[in-house]
């Protein structure tokens, strides 16, 4: 319909359902409505206007002043966005990446300023050491140890089945020899993990199972990180200058994201220990 039409007016926060009725979206509804649109018409690029610069390396309430991402890969703002980057709603992204157009985030109040370009890909050459950090608070873990865990067969889908009997996602499961650990969201277990806890018993038989409250993670996100020596030792190490304890490590197998769990009480020491360490700028 938007065919030979050289500027439209769209609305962003409702639409119609297939049987006709009218759906009011929720915050950053209508960031997923221009990415429909933009793919819709086959646009050169999906400029989103909005109050902020662009993307942020780190979170304005932590770190002052924290420098602009200039370019970011779908991928990355993916992770970032799962994580707690607020800037794009994280739904957005799909309509425009199966088409590969790509987005800026540009600011209302600052017309001049280029923003943050959102693209399917980059070269090597153009991405730098790390991309973004971001984390959130409010996870519990449950510890699960048994010997020879690693040899019986289909105890992780044992675990899992505890999990979906009780309409539980996870977040993580870092796992050893004999241990496995499944981060959990609290907004998601809240009043199930003494159920969850007496399915894993039943259906599992583990010899102990402890459980860590208080946890919060950080993803250390960027593309450059894949083939760069030295990185993960440089992000421990400014934890360690920052006296912050590391619960919990886990890398996933795309290998440009490190996320760590900490106590929820250094959350913000830790940003900052990052920041500091990747962008030589210590401004918390």
């Amino acid at each position: 319909r938007l065919s030979g039409i050289e500027r439209a007016v769209i609305p962003g926060f409702y639409g119609s359902k297939p049987d006709g009725s009218i759906k009011t979206f929720s915050r950053g509804g209508s960031d997923i409505s221009g990415a429909i649109v933009a793919r819709a018409v086959s646009a050169g690029v999906y400029e989103n206007w909005t109050d902020v610069p662009g993307f942020l390396v780190a979170d304005p309430r932590i770190v002052h002043d924290p420098m602009v991402i200039k370019k970011v890969t779908y991928r990355e703002l993916r992770e970032l966005s799962y994580m707690g980057a607020t800037e794009l709603h994280e739904d957005a992204i799909f309509p425009v990446f199966k088409a590969n157009i790509p987005i800026n985030i540009r600011n209302t109040n600052d017309p001049e300023c280029p923003g943050t370009m959102i693209v399917p890909d980059m070269t090597d050459d153009e991405a730098g050491t790390i991309t973004g950090i971001a984390g959130k608070k409010g996870f519990t873990v449950i510890s699960v140890e048994k010997d020879k865990m690693n040899a019986e067969l289909g105890f992780g889908r044992k675990v899992l089945t505890a999990l979906e009997k009780n309409g539980v996602t996870f977040e993580h499961m870092p796992s050893g020899i004999d241990t496995l650990g499944i981060v959990l969201a609290n907004s998601e277990i809240k009043d199930k993990q003494s159920q969850i806890i007496d399915d894993i018993y039943c259906l599992c038989q583990p010899d102990s199972l402890e459980v860590f409250t208080g946890l919060a993670l950080i993803a250390t996100v960027g593309r450059g990180m894949i083939r760069r020596v030295g990185v993960a030792a440089r992000l421990f190490a400014s934890l360690a200058r920052g006296g912050v304890n590391i619960r919990m490590i886990d890398q996933g197998s795309s290998e440009i994201n490190i996320i760590v769990g900490i106590e929820e009480n250094d959350f913000e020491k830790a940003i900052c220990a990052i920041y500091s360490e990747f962008c030589g700028k210590d401004d918390c």
